[in-house]
């Protein structure tokens, strides 16, 4: 949609980059931007060093618009902080984007996302990761509502929670549960996008079925990639498909690369994560910010062999994979920046999104697909839930 002062000083780069890309809508389906911010006081309109994302490399991107994904860890959940640390790094997220107004702004539906991208800036559509309630109560979940978070996951990241099972927890509900169930009804009524990722097979098929909208799985791949459950079934898919719904995919070598999963030891087990988190259970959400605080940036910290770490090119046939499976309309971007993954070759952070681009143009994409998967599936979803 608009090429940056910083392409005109730099000829090199600009010849590189596909012209396409920057007339082209743009749209990432998941970027984590809030953590450094709230737990390390960093500021987001800041170039860093390290990480995948700050606002002048999002720029750089190209990017028109993000789900401007907020995140709440799980050892919060066993203290039961969640509610206070989403309203934290919600409040943030608002500051962050005031202060910076004259680049960033925040989107409530999908005109506000096309409004503020053709004036030139970044549309900034919040969602959450992670619960904003375990017990999913209504009245918090309205809350939010009202402070403009518009997309939430709704599973408690890797837990499993009275809304519903997690891919990678012990199943209690069959699916989704009672509370689940209350949640979709009252985020059909609100007109909230509802984000399937990191839910079990049986919780993706049912949230489906029990939507009036269409449905977001922002951010994974596919089982018949690598056959773990955080990713999706060829059957959810489809389904997600045929309610009119968007499956993004995270860039990471983790999800998208077999050599990769080979190459780390194999499928990880679906654990019993109360085990797990019952040390947190008694910590005072200081003592929780400091543990959390020094794993950040959030990225894959390990050196991957050449020989093993994916292309670009490699990953477009799985974005093609997708295609074939469920259709063009139906196949989005969800990088999952600065959440973890271990980036192909040829990327580094969300300033070399462009990339993608080339990749989906190489493969012999038309115009119209390429415009589609980069921004455009994601557009029509949330106009048809918000709007």
């Amino acid at each position: 949609m608009r090429l940056f002062l910083f392409l005109a000083l730099c000829p090199a780069l600009l010849a590189q980059r596909p012209a396409l890309h920057d007339d082209a809508f743009v749209m990432d389906g998941h970027v984590h931007v809030m953590s450094r911010e709230l737990l390390a006081g960093e500021d987001f309109a800041v170039r860093k060093s390290d990480g995948h994302v700050d606002l002048p490399r999002m720029e750089e991107g190209g990017l028109d618009a993000v789900f401007f994904s907020i995140y709440t860890p799980e050892p919060y959940y066993a203290a039961r902080h969640e509610v206070k640390n989403t309203l934290r790094a919600l409040s943030r997220a608002r500051e962050v984007i005031d202060r910076n107004s004259d680049r960033i702004e925040m989107a409530l539906t999908a005109s506000d996302i096309e409004r503020i991208a053709n004036s030139g800036k970044i549309a900034a559509f919040l969602d959450l990761e992670g619960p904003f309630d375990m017990e999913a109560d209504l009245d918090v979940l309205r809350g939010f509502y009202r402070l403009g978070l518009r997309s939430l996951q709704l599973t408690a990241h890797n837990v499993t929670s009275d809304t519903m099972d997690s891919c990678c927890d012990v199943h209690r509900h069959g699916g989704v549960g009672p509370a689940g169930k209350a949640l979709i009804a009252e985020m059909n009524r609100l007109g909230m996008v509802i984000n399937v990722a990191h839910a079990s097979n049986e919780s993706i098929l049912q949230t489906v079925e029990l939507s009036e909208d269409p449905v977001l799985y922002t951010h994974g791949s596919f089982r018949h990639i690598i056959d773990i459950p955080r990713l999706i079934s060829d059957e959810a898919a489809k389904a997600v498909a045929a309610k009119g719904g968007v499956i993004g995919l995270q860039f990471g070598n983790t999800f998208n690369n077999p050599r990769f999963y080979k190459w780390k030891g194999g499928k990880p087990p679906v654990a019993d994560m109360s085990k797990s988190l019952a040390r947190y259970a008694g910590m005072t959400i200081k003592e929780i910010d400091a543990g959390i605080a020094k794993g950040l940036p959030f990225t894959y910290k390990g050196e991957i062999p050449d020989d093993i770490r994916m292309t670009t090119a490699e990953f477009a046939q799985v974005i093609d994979y997708g295609v074939q499976l469920v259709g063009e309309d139906h196949i989005a971007l969800g990088s999952d920046f600065d959440g973890g993954p271990p980036l192909p070759h040829g990327m580094t952070d969300i300033s070399d999104y462009p990339e993608m681009t080339k990749a989906m143009l190489e493969l012999g994409y038309s115009e119209s697909r390429i415009r589609k998967i980069l921004g455009l599936n994601w557009l029509r979803v949330i106009r048809a839930v918000t709007e």
